[in-house]
């Protein structure tokens, strides 16, 4: 479904309106602050390479957001503050540039601000100085739940770290979003599961799930070279992404994003290794739709349908056909195969029930 189309909204009578209600576009003006604030270096990072700044001036962040807002039409704008450890740099920069963004909400040129940072560096002093300056949404590095992955990764914090920042954080009436990890050092699928659900658990509204990459001139390049890490394949990154979102979804997470923007994991020789792909985000997403169509089909054919040979309808909402398609159509083609099907058609704009990805026509 796009953002800016018309809503289609069914009365209780079954008659079909059609309202002029439309959904602003959202854009985050993202202000990169690389390595700022962090007390150590995570094996995985090194935010010079990943947002592609060598050092951060204090002095360029007004024309950063100008020139966003130049380009953003009427889209709905928040300043994010990325990159770092944002509530461990030091107190009086942190200041000045949460009053810099603040004067933009305050002319009602952007709807609030956000942040990232570590689950140690949170308290309430620090949130009380963010809900001042009109930050709606703090965005927690949260990686793992297991403490011995944490460990591995030289994170420098604990799971009880997080918990506890997660309380504050909502106790504090901000959104609360957490960035997670797949594949980190010694992580596991049943690692990364109960990390999905803790997020669900502790409260999160969003989340971000980074599948780890390996950059040049961090330590995991050097565990990677001495054989003692080994990177997810693009495949195996997808699949444990998918069990994530799977876990994220049924709670109604909201999931921002599915690996590195562009602009941070592409910079020409800084990518040694892992599952770097520019729609791995939609290669789990397809997974889960596979899964979800097969699941239906099963129930058919329990009921007592004999499918091979007919054609599938796979009833699907807007903007998701792709998605249910797979790559290059390949869900199509295991569909037919797995059931003996004589074609598959994916169609958009369906209603679905909440939770329910998809329905299934046989004909």
């Amino acid at each position: 479904m796009t953002e800016n189309e018309i809503v289609m909204e069914s009365s209780i009578a079954g008659n079909t309106t059609i309202t002029n209600k439309t959904k602003k576009r959202h854009i985050n003006i993202p202000v990169f602050m690389p390595h700022l604030g962090c007390p150590c270096m995570c094996v995985f990072c090194n935010q010079r390479t990943i947002s592609g700044k060598q050092c951060f001036d204090e002095r360029s962040v007004p024309d950063i957001i100008e020139a966003a807002l130049a380009t953003a039409g009427d889209a709905e704008c928040e300043i994010a503050f990325f990159g770092g450890s944002f509530t461990g740099i030091d107190r009086s920069l942190m200041i000045r540039l949460l009053e810099v963004g603040y004067k933009y909400v305050v002319d009602g040129r952007v709807t609030s601000l956000r942040c990232s940072t570590r689950p140690d560096y949170i308290d309430d002093e620090v949130m009380d100085i963010l809900t001042k300056y009109g930050v709606k949404t703090v965005e927690l590095g949260i990686q793992s739940m297991s403490d011995r992955v944490l460990a591995s990764s030289r994170r420098g914090h604990t799971s009880e770290d997080t918990r506890r920042a997660c309380a504050i954080i909502r106790a504090h009436g901000v959104t609360l979003g957490g960035q997670m990890m797949i594949g980190l050092p010694g992580s596991t699928i049943a690692d990364e599961e109960e990390t999905a659900r803790a997020i669900c658990s502790l409260g999160c509204a969003e989340a971000r799930i980074y599948p780890t990459i390996v950059f040049a001139g961090t330590k995991l390049a050097d565990m990677t070279a001495a054989g003692e890490y080994t990177p997810l394949s693009v495949d195996e990154a997808a699949y444990r992404t998918a069990r994530v979102m799977r876990i994220l979804d049924d709670d109604g997470v909201k999931i921002l994003r599915v690996g590195l923007c562009e602009s941070e994991n592409l910079h020409t020789g800084e990518y040694i290794a892992g599952p770097n792909h520019p729609a791995i985000g939609e290669i789990a997403a397809s997974i889960l739709y596979y899964e979800d169509i097969c699941s239906a089909i099963d129930s058919e054919i329990a009921g007592g349908a004999d499918v091979a040979g007919r054609c599938a309808i796979i009833y699907v909402s807007d903007g998701a056909q792709s998605k249910a398609a797979g790559q290059r159509g390949k869900n199509k083609m295991m569909l037919a195969e797995r059931y003996g099907l004589r074609d598959v058609k994916i169609k958009g704009g369906a209603k679905l029930s909440p939770g329910k990805r998809v329905s299934v026509e046989l004909v």
